[in-house]
């Protein structure tokens, strides 16, 4: 499963897998406690695979920033926790993704950043490319 079916619900703790549409809004599950619950659609919700991180140059999608992390850390957790000091935070994204805009990135981004990476890990979702991506790159594998 890639970022496309998680989700940060406004106001909700965690992450949540999209798991049925409704006439309302959508059923979806807790990634921490599995509880189902209902979202409406006045509730403020992003999908992971839409959310991207300013850098001085560009915007880098979600998925590129948890890879990085992922080949930081070796595939594991991160070696920060997302309640550590700010200064700390920042150092450690700064080794993640060195041209991050410092200006539009704020400490707690990155503690979002660091604590959905390893709520995912934990779950064990460490495939953060999404499936269009997974499908042009098996297109060009088979026209070589």
């Amino acid at each position: 499963m890639g970022l496309d079916k998680i989700l940060a619900i406004s106001g909700k703790p965690g992450l949540y897998e999209l798991k049925a549409q409704t006439r309302s809004g959508f059923v979806a599950q807790s990634l921490i406690d599995g509880k189902k619950i209902s979202v409406g659609l006045r509730n403020n919700v992003s999908l992971l695979s839409e959310i991207a991180i300013y850098t001085l140059s560009e915007e880098v999608p979600l998925r590129e920033v948890f890879n990085k992390i992922k080949e930081k850390e070796n595939g594991g957790k991160t070696s920060v926790g997302h309640k550590e000091p700010k200064i700390k935070l920042e150092e450690y994204f700064f080794e993640v993704l060195p041209d991050y805009d410092e200006d539009r990135v704020y400490a707690s981004d990155i503690k979002k950043v660091i604590q959905w990476y390893n709520l995912l890990v934990d779950k064990g979702i460490t495939d953060f490319d999404s499936a269009e991506n997974k499908e042009e790159g098996e297109a060009e594998e088979a026209s070589e």
